[in-house]
């Protein structure tokens, strides 16, 4: 019974072989993507970063209520402020409050308490979960699969930064209240993370360990 307004659902006309060589594109494409920690000042137009976050609002929510916002953010003074503040907590992390299991984790990455992409990048797209709201974003309706849903939307907009030939970074300080201060958000939305975007520097270097990937035995099965 379908009592709701409704529009027809559509795809492209595709063979099976179509939209196997599709697949295989995309997968070969997606795993290019690599975190990257060396980027250029190189500018980057603005009209990338709106696709990369309408793409992202694409994704699929709980009750279409669209649980998120992206802060993008390019100038100087802002970014300075963020790399403070992040990177007083990190210091505090890698002091010991991480842990030892944590750190030993980290430590094949080569990561630190010095984050000089947050200034260096053209863009920082800071993402926000939003806990209330509604569609109509009026702060008090329920939202639901909050965290599923943003997380499905950060992959989206990772995946089309990548597609434009850019590189990204997913940086999580803890605690991110901060973020909310700084982006002059709401209390009942909570800082996700930071995605950092821009031109890899020409020197730009991953760590092999990164390149250490499952293989599809391991993390698929068929029943």
């Amino acid at each position: 019974m379908r009592d709701h307004e409704i529009v027809p659902y559509s795809l492209p006309d595709l063979s099976d072989g179509e939209r196997i060589a599709r697949a295989e594109a995309m997968r070969d494409r997606l795993k290019l993507r690599r975190s990257c920690r060396y980027f250029a000042d190189t500018p980057v137009p603005r009209a990338i970063i709106e696709a990369a976050i309408e793409a992202a609002g694409s994704a699929p929510n709980g009750a279409n209520h669209q649980p998120w916002h992206f802060a993008a953010i390019s100038t100087p003074e802002t970014k300075r402020a963020i790399r403070d503040a992040a990177e007083a907590e990190e210091r505090e992390f890698y002091a010991g409050k991480a842990g030892t299991q944590w750190l030993e984790a980290l430590e094949p990455l080569g990561t630190d308490a010095d984050k000089p992409f947050l200034e260096t990048a053209p863009w920082l797209v800071v993402v926000f979960a939003q806990r209330k709201g509604g569609i109509e974003e009026d702060g008090e309706t329920q939202n639901y699969y909050v965290s599923e849903s943003v997380g499905i939307a950060c992959g989206l907009l990772l995946a089309t930064v990548h597609e434009a030939g850019l590189a990204t970074l997913t940086h999580t300080p803890s605690p991110m209240g901060f973020l909310r201060a700084i982006c002059g958000r709401p209390d009942h939305e909570k800082p996700v993370m930071i995605v950092v975007v821009g031109h890899p520097a020409k020197d730009a270097s991953v760590p092999a360990h990164a390149l250490d990937k499952k293989p599809l035995s391991r993390i698929a099965s068929w029943l």
